[in-house]
């Protein structure tokens, strides 16, 4: 079963995996939480390919949980799945959903485990499949990093590259913009800053390079603020963007959406975050919105919250 668009590669993926294991795809042509729940029990669907936003949806609406705990496979990828909605969907569904990591240049990559999968990270490279991660904190892929010649250590945030006999070969009738999506020793530079846990060696991902705070000439990753948001009782969903500010070139500022049942409070949403990270990158600003600006595949547009 899934909701997901088909000229995406998280949606196209679904299809393909149901041919190849000669399996049966209920498609819905449009997503809503009573929908999904009523198509799953009826067909008896054993798997759903979601997003974040997609299984947050049926965590609100109560009724379409209890298809869901029948399914032997829930599947998440496009978008991060924060720790506080991985740890209520595993007490609903009785697993976290498997969290995979991949782009349109180079299908899926990265993947947890089946078993046990952990909620905080997208997993290991998949048979074949080549990842490194380039530069520190998201430097140049072009030269030196801090970290050492390029490559980043255990824990150091950079660049995510990928290089396989998945990845793509080129932007169609477009040689620039090839040429700039591959480093001189052709790795497929994903944009995407990742770190990799030294203790399991799973890559957790930490955001886009083009959506880093500087902040004071301090770097913030919004996910890292928006994490710690989120752990706060009243909050549902956090979004962290730069705001162009006189005095610190960008501020760090958040959105967030309530719980049922929850008022907004900044104070205490701003204090909450001061608990939990270092100053610089705590947000300046909180705003209450009803629904963040997604697009139609479940991605943030931070854009929009500018």
């Amino acid at each position: 079963m899934h909701a997901l668009p088909l000229y995406h590669q998280h949606g196209l993926s679904g299809v393909h995996a149901a041919l190849i294991a000669g399996g049966t795809v209920h498609i819905r042509s449009q997503f809503s939480p009573a929908d999904l729940a009523h198509a799953i029990a009826d067909t008896d669907a054993t798997a759903l390919f979601g997003v974040p936003t997609i299984y947050q949806s049926l965590m609100a609406a109560d009724m379409a949980m209890a298809p869901l705990r029948r399914l032997r496979l829930a599947v998440c990828g496009s978008a991060p799945l924060s720790p506080a909605l991985a740890d209520r969907l595993a007490g609903e569904l009785g697993r976290v959903p498997l969290i995979r990591y991949g782009t349109t240049e180079t299908g899926l990559n990265v993947s947890n485990p089946l078993d046990e999968p952990p909620g905080d990270t997208v997993g290991v490279p998949l048979p074949g499949v080549m990842a490194r991660i380039w530069g520190a904190d998201g430097a140049s892929a072009d030269g030196p990093s801090a970290a050492g010649p390029g490559v980043g250590g255990p824990g150091v945030g950079g660049e995510i590259q990928i290089r396989g006999p998945q990845v793509f070969a080129g932007y169609w009738r477009d040689p620039a913009a090839t040429r700039t999506a591959f480093t001189p020793d052709g790795w497929f530079r994903t944009g995407d800053i990742g770190a990799v846990d030294p203790a399991t060696g799973h890559l957790a991902i930490r955001g886009r390079i083009k959506e880093m705070i500087i902040t004071g000439g301090l770097n913030v990753y919004p996910r890292e603020v928006e994490i710690a948001l989120e752990e706060h009782p009243s909050v549902a969903e956090a979004a962290v963007a730069g705001v162009p500010h006189e005095r610190w070139g960008e501020q760090v500022t958040a959105w967030v959406v309530l719980r049922d049942g929850h008022g907004f409070d900044e104070a205490s949403l701003i204090a909450h975050a001061r608990e939990r990270l270092a100053g610089y990158k705590c947000p300046k600003q909180v705003f209450k919105l009803t629904a963040l600006p997604r697009n139609h595949v479940g991605k943030l547009v931070r854009s929009a919250l500018r």
